[in-house]
């Protein structure tokens, strides 16, 4: 099948290169030329494990190729994926204004019958205004060709993206169009040969399946982050509760992890465009805006558990910290709303000395932090170093931000014998308390037993 696919992005481009890998013929374009100049001399401008190797084989194939020409891409077309981004505005919904521009580049030149496919996230009622869009300027052509409009949310995981989108749990079709519905099935049909893994529904629902499986997921992060809140409080660990609560089936183990709240590009911004979505429709979604507060105030935790441990804010004043870890998650270079960004400032500001250290994500953080290497921030000072082992050079503390594999089974030894501060605060309860402590070191935990005493 002819697929193009708008937007070049995290969605597009893993979409774009897993359906070419299954024999289809896949045209990404993006407006950005120095992206497609990029993608077209074999460089992948995200992190995603295996996403390289995968756009390799398929552009040697003939099978994807890039564009920024929105007249090849459309007349290539059979079925057109819209990917493009749907940042927050200012009021947290949902910016359409490029998915609404895609979908008007594809009404000026349509001329053959296609299916446009929503793949971005989108508020309810996106396909409307995409379909209105299309309209509106096949009639200023006073052009009359047949288009539907789907809805297909992506529920793909950065770090896993491709396994996710290879073998699909599910597979969310919104349509109103039973023709539109045959061909999604005919083009998602060699990702369902074990079992029918495809859910037809209309429209609407379709794109508010997608904002309520990230809130669910979001809620159970905000859940736990509370109650492991609560277990220091109560001398209880909150590793053994999630065991605990994660051996119920109607529960089950996934997403219980308590830490430093969520980041990434799904979670804030699809928690904040639902709540307006809510608000502009006369309802308050309470528990929500709860979850929301929890995961803002979650990523302030572990800063108030290192100014405790060095005798109050003012005593941070001078101190070195080292960070392991920069992204959201392991994995993936992306640093939206990352808890790291929210800590760095908060030491910074405290007068203590950063120094950070990430497999993959140090080039995006300068970007972010508009740092190449070591630059006055603030009262304090950052670097952004190449290696753990410089992060923790001179450091008081080491801080674990983000779960990376060479982050697991550290030398505990020498970390006592070079953080002068012997101290170490785990935001994501990857060490075992009784190995730390038996180091040497004073451990610090989300939610673990006894995290002042270093019993």
């Amino acid at each position: 099948m002819k697929i193009t696919i708008i937007g070049t992005g995290y969605v597009g481009l893993v979409s774009g290169a897993c359906f070419a890998d299954f024999g289809n013929s896949v045209l990404c374009l993006d407006v950005d030329a120095r992206k497609v100049d990029m993608l077209k001399a074999g460089s992948i401008p995200i992190h995603e494990p295996g996403l390289d190797e995968l756009v390799a084989r398929n552009s040697a194939a003939g099978r994807i190729a890039f564009t920024t020409s929105y007249d090849e891409a459309v007349e290539h077309a059979e079925v057109i994926f819209l990917a493009v981004g749907t940042p927050p505005d200012e009021d947290g919904s949902a910016d359409l204004t490029h998915i609404l521009s895609a979908a008007r580049s594809i009404g000026a030149r349509l001329n053959r019958p296609v299916v446009v496919v929503d793949k971005s996230t989108v508020p309810v009622g996106t396909a409307d205004s995409v379909r209105k869009a299309i309209s509106q300027e096949l009639e200023r052509r006073s052009a009359r060709i047949d288009f539907a409009v789907v809805s297909n949310p992506e529920f793909l995981k950065e770090g896993a993206a491709i396994e996710d989108f290879m073998r699909p749990d599910r597979i969310i079709i919104g349509s109103d169009d039973e023709q539109a519905t045959r061909v999604m099935r005919q083009l998602y049909a060699p990702f369902s040969r074990n079992r029918d893994k495809m859910i037809e529904m209309d429209v609407r629902s379709a794109e508010l399946t997608k904002y309520a499986a990230n809130a669910m997921l979001a809620t159970r992060i905000s859940f736990m982050n509370e109650l492991a809140n609560l277990a220091e409080e109560l001398d209880a660990d909150i590793e053994a509760v999630r065991l605990g609560i994660g051996s119920d089936p109607r529960i089950g183990p996934h997403f219980l992890y308590s830490g430093m709240g969520y980041g990434g590009s799904c979670f804030p911004k699809d928690v904040k465009a639902l709540l307006k979505t809510s608000v502009d429709h006369g309802r308050t979604l309470h528990l929500l805006k709860a979850i929301e507060n929890v995961n803002e105030s979650q990523k302030a935790v572990l800063f108030e558990k290192i100014a405790r441990h060095f005798g109050g804010r003012d005593e941070l004043r001078g101190k070195t910290i080292a960070l392991w870890g920069l992204s959201f998650k392991p994995n993936t270079d992306d640093m939206r709303e990352a808890p790291s960004l929210v800590l760095i400032q908060q030491l910074l500001q405290a007068g203590a000395r950063v120094r950070a250290y990430d497999p993959v994500a140090t080039e995006e953080a300068a970007r972010i932090l508009q740092t190449t290497a070591v630059e006055s921030l603030g009262s304090g000072q950052l670097a952004l170093v190449a290696s753990s082992s410089d992060a923790i050079e001179d450091a008081d503390a080491l801080v674990l931000v983000t779960e990376w594999k060479e982050f697991r089974a550290p030398d505990f030894s020498l970390l006592a014998s070079t953080l002068r501060g012997k101290a170490i605060f785990d935001g994501r309860n990857q060490y075992d308390p009784a190995i730390v402590r038996a180091a040497g070191l004073r451990y610090y935990g989300i939610g673990r037993r006894n995290p002042w005493t270093g019993q």
